[in-house]
């Protein structure tokens, strides 16, 4: 129903923004990933998405459309609300969340207030899928997975490695572990090598 709200930042918590429209003040519930992204003042641009229940209209905001798309895809789970999709959000950068997700890490997801271990396996599987048809994974992802990989490699060359070799053996650790960090990722290549 609505897009998006524009305007100027009439207040700004971590919880929500209140977006002065032409006189209009829209409350807008927000995760902290947006919260960190948009200036304190200003005129501002929110994605949104209206819920509405049986006791209340909610318009959550968002700063940009994939972080829309992945609350989307998690109020869709069953058994998880508009507010502990927030709440993930929260926790988890998008990038984060999505790498989460693919690498079906359950220990990640069950780290988050309000989601329990059932929860956190039904978002896995109920998603993986959805998000590789979405493309929002790909989007996502990446980021994340090049800097990463660009600093192990960037590591490992220092050391006297050769790079093409470095790279493939990279590629093959961060398909098997998506969300290995950097040190790991060195260590398991130093043992290859």
């Amino acid at each position: 129903m609505f897009d998006f709200v524009e305007g100027k930042i009439a207040e700004k918590t971590p919880a929500f923004a209140v977006i002065d429209c032409n006189g209009v003040g829209y409350h807008l519930p927000i995760s902290l990933n947006t919260f960190s992204k948009i200036p304190d003042k200003g005129v501002v641009k929110l994605f949104t998405h209206f819920v509405v229940r049986e006791d209340a209209q909610l318009l959550y905001g968002f700063a940009d459309r994939e972080e829309r798309q992945l609350f989307r895809l998690l109020i869709s789970v069953n058994g998880v609300g508009s507010a502990t999709a927030m709440m993930i959000l929260s926790a988890l950068p998008p990038a984060e969340l999505s790498g989460v997700i693919a690498a079906g890490n359950d220990v990640a997801l069950k780290a988050i207030k309000g989601v329990g271990p059932k929860t956190a396996l039904r978002i896995i599987i109920e998603l993986k899928d959805k998000m590789g048809k979405t493309g929002i994974a790909a989007e996502l992802f990446p980021t994340l997975h090049n800097k990463v990989r660009e600093e192990a490699l960037s590591a490992l060359v220092t050391l006297g490695f050769n790079k093409a070799g470095v790279e493939k053996a990279l590629d093959k650790m961060l398909k098997d572990n998506p969300l290995a960090a950097v040190e790991d990722l060195i260590r398991t290549a130093l043992k290859m090598m």
